[in-house]
């Protein structure tokens, strides 16, 4: 793929109390990265607040691309979401200030990339998906269940935040 001009959003995930990445926050990345070898020079936007623990999600993430390859220029971390519409929000705002017009791709776990394609859509962004990091989210069946079963309201409510946004110019 030669695809210019793109940005991969790699959307946060926890970190634990020592600071280091969870294996969630991990995958996605390493997920981000890989499918950027396959473009041109891709800006990666690693998205997170500052959670429970640690330095910011974004922090973490930029380290753990740098530690992959990515170099510094291509790294920009949006350091203000603490949800994905936050985060979303965010993204749109960084873009539109470096005056991106290519296309934007969505990184992180299999249960949450509708969501995040479909937030980063509403919000005007040309947005797919990257693929996803390969096996299960978790080693826990119940866990699994917990966060696919999660995204069943989040999605809607969460689109239907966004479009409320969007009509109100909120975006």
């Amino acid at each position: 793929m030669t695809t210019a001009d793109a940005a991969i959003v790699v959307f946060g995930a926890a970190v634990r109390a020592d600071g280091a990445p969870s294996v969630a926050l991990r995958r996605r990345v390493e997920a981000a990265a890989a499918f950027g070898r396959r473009l041109v020079a891709p800006l990666f936007v690693p998205t997170g607040a500052a959670g429970q623990f640690g330095p910011p999600e974004a922090v973490v993430m930029a380290d753990l691309l740098r530690g992959l390859g990515v170099p510094d220029e291509r790294i920009v971390p949006e350091l203000t979401g603490t949800d994905t519409v936050s985060s979303v929000r965010a993204v749109k705002r960084l873009l539109a200030a470096r005056g991106h017009r290519g296309p934007v791709y969505a990184a992180s776990n299999a249960y949450h990339l509708p969501r995040c394609v479909v937030l980063l859509w509403l919000a005007g962004l040309p947005a797919r998906a990257c693929p996803p990091p390969r096996g299960p989210a978790s080693r826990s069946l119940r866990k699994r269940w917990y966060w696919r079963l999660r995204e069943v309201p989040a999605l809607p409510f969460d689109a239907m935040l966004m479009i409320g946004l969007r009509l109100g110019g909120r975006l």
